[in-house]
């Protein structure tokens, strides 16, 4: 898949599923609870035991289905981007900015997304070649801050993470996100190998996305 085409299903489907779980089992039944709910896009994070074999195993088991798209999150280095990029991550999350990682996310032509906070922040991504920039930590600020840094830089493109969840979605798509980011909102029923409140999650989140948008 092309780097349009990933940054376009983000896009479209609005919400990138933040996987953080136990062990690389859990993180893949999450996942297939997240794409049961109607979600198309999966992160999973560093934080994963095993975090690149898993994201080997997805790609591979949907290698023939253009339905879904596999990223990782969590991705603090250069060395790490490329290790999951080979792996089969079709783009790049960071919590924080690190120019060294974008250019090599960028390298391999992948849609790149590091964190940042401030709008200083937000323009040295840019510059550094970010497609997209992870607001992160979203909570402190609320959907407040996206409309702030889109007045004066309005072609950046904001991914708010942190606090997102269903009474403050259409918030944060409103104020002109490009799409979001949430963990705890989606994954939590998997604390208790709960994973069908997982894909009711997932499929409530799509609804009020879905709500929105076709309300603007």
């Amino acid at each position: 898949m092309q780097k349009t085409e990933i940054l376009d299903k983000i896009k479209t489907t609005g919400i990138v599923p933040v996987i953080r779980a136990e062990n690389a089992e859990s993180a893949i039944k999450i996942t297939e609870a997240v794409k049961a709910g109607g979600i198309n896009v999966i992160e999973i994070t560093m934080t994963v035991p095993g975090a690149i074999e898993v994201i080997a195993q997805l790609t591979d088991r949907y290698r023939d289905q253009d339905e879904i798209v596999v990223g990782a999150g969590s991705v603090l280095d250069a060395e790490t981007a490329i290790n999951v990029i080979l792996a089969g991550a079709q783009f790049v999350v960071g919590p924080a900015l690190n120019r060294e990682m974008i250019t090599a996310v960028n390298r391999y032509q992948k849609p790149v997304i590091p964190g940042a906070m401030t709008p200083t922040e937000v323009v040295t991504a840019l510059e550094a070649g970010a497609d997209v920039v992870k607001i992160f930590p979203a909570a402190l600020f609320g959907p407040k801050i996206i409309k702030a840094i889109k007045g004066p830089i309005p072609q950046a493109k904001l991914l708010p993470t942190g606090g997102v969840n269903h009474n403050n979605v259409r918030e944060w798509i409103e104020a002109g996100s490009f799409a979001v980011g949430a963990g705890s909102a989606i994954v939590k029923g998997a604390a208790e190998g709960d994973y069908s409140a997982v894909e009711k999650s997932a499929s409530r989140f799509v609804e009020l996305i879905a709500e929105v948008r076709g309300n603007n």
